[in-house]
């Protein structure tokens, strides 16, 4: 089969269907609708010695690059935001700032749960392909229509020359071995993504006195592997990266290699070098969004209808001043049209017992979106997160913690979502504070 031919396989007529309205894969689609970013994959498996991923810095227009990192449940928060401000989106997009499969349980669980609430919306994923092979099925199953591979050569002396280091299977390769992981895993991942009838775009940064002469070779080559489209993106050389003394590539050097690539592969000419956290029209980003993502990455704004209450660790019933693991009981409160209701204190499980502790907290308080506390460990945090319910460590009034999450009005008093531990001796083990 000539590798400029369309793929016949079962899905390419839904897929024809679905590039109409994504705008990376289809020009005329970037003039109608938008795509959304979620900054949910913070870290990275492998260092590019183009890039150096500096976040909170909303001057800078590139991939690698956000003001925030939003956890699953936050990025749910966000889409529902978002979704009132901008109403054209038609994708959804993991895009870093690291790579999606570094942590992949983080970019699994956002799709997940965006997918239940937008079914509606494409989803599509970018990665260097180092770890997506394991998680094929679940892509597939998820129904993420899209992937974006970097893929920058296919000689192994070049791609010494470009990865630094390479983590994976929980082992540093350097050097040829590093090349050596990265040339097996790229084209075993793009085979397994199109055999399961996702379309693929690649990515392929053009570094001057590297790799680009070779553009035409990476060209040919991810076309007999079934890639759609391919991005030549020039060099941007980044201050702080190891390639930041390199030349930009010219305009007529670009030029050019989209040329030679045409006759193997459909070349992507609208890029517009997305930052991790982009969001709207390509090439017209709304820069709203970044305070948007600010606020949803430090507090949840959003109730979930089917669990209207918030749970609440307090000593008297006045300030969020109790710590998970010292609760004995929590104060369940609802919103009204007349101000907020404690709906009734529940007891919380017995102490040492461990997970075990977590998990029948989860099934007391699973009619309640939010638990705000003034201290907690990273385990029950995790587990209770995984069912649904948002953790915030905070200190401050009830009125004001419930005026957070019902309303989105920003807290004066400490707050943290993260899921660090609340001191050096909490271990989240639901055997008591020491």
């Amino acid at each position: 089969m000539n590798s400029t031919e369309p793929l016949k396989d079962k899905n390419m007529e839904n897929t024809t269907a679905l590039n109409k309205v994504h705008p990376c894969f289809d020009k005329e689609a970037k003039m109608k609708y938008a795509r959304i970013h979620i900054p949910v994959a913070p870290k990275c498996n492998v260092q590019c010695g183009y890039c150096n991923r500096k976040y909170d810095c909303v001057n800078e227009s590139r991939p690698g690059v956000t003001s925030s990192i939003l956890k699953p449940f936050q990025a749910l928060n966000y889409i529902r935001a978002i979704s009132q401000k901008i109403t054209n989106i038609s994708t959804i997009g993991i895009a870093g700032p690291g790579d999606a499969f570094a942590e992949p349980e983080k970019t699994l669980e956002s799709i997940r749960l965006i997918k239940k609430e937008f079914p509606d919306k494409i989803f599509c994923l970018s990665s260097n392909g180092l770890n997506v092979l394991p998680y094929i099925d679940e892509i597939a199953e998820l129904n993420v229509t899209h992937v974006t591979l970097t893929i920058n050569s296919f000689r192994l002396e070049t791609l010494q020359k470009i990865y630094t280091w390479v983590r994976h299977d929980k082992k540093v390769y350097r050097g040829i071995e590093a090349a050596k992981v990265m040339l097996s895993q790229q084209g075993e991942t793009l085979k397994a993504l199109v055999a399961k009838g996702i379309v693929v775009k690649i990515n392929s940064v053009i570094i001057p006195g590297v790799n680009e002469t070779e553009m035409e070779e990476v060209a040919e080559k991810v076309a007999e592997l079934g890639a759609t489209t391919m991005n030549c993106i020039p060099l941007i050389p980044t201050e702080g990266s190891a390639m930041e003394g390199l030349e930009k590539p010219t305009g007529e050097m670009v030029r050019n290699i989209i040329r030679s690539i045409h006759k193997f592969i459909k070349p992507m000419t609208h890029c517009a070098r997305c930052r991790a956290d982009a969001a709207g029209m390509l090439g017209k980003d709304d820069t709203g969004a970044y305070k948007l993502i600010e606020q949803c990455s430090v507090m949840p704004t959003a109730i979930d209808k089917t669990r209207p209450y918030v749970a609440i660790a307090s000593y008297e019933g006045l300030m969020i001043n109790k710590h998970l693991g010292e609760a004995d009981d929590f104060l369940i409160y609802k919103q009204t049209d007349t101000g907020y209701e404690l709906v009734e204190k529940r007891l919380a499980p017995p102490k040492g017992m461990g997970d075990l502790r977590w998990i029948n907290l989860a099934k007391k308080l699973n009619d309640c979106s939010y638990i705000l506390v003034n201290g907690v460990g990273a385990k029950p945090v995790d587990l209770l997160q995984k069912v649904g319910i948002a953790v915030v460590e905070m200190s401050g009034l009830i009125d004001d913690g419930l005026d957070a999450v019902y309303k989105g009005i920003k807290l004066k008093s400490v707050i943290k979502t993260t899921m660090t531990k609340c001191g050096s001796s909490c271990g989240g083990n639901a055997l008591g504070c020491g």
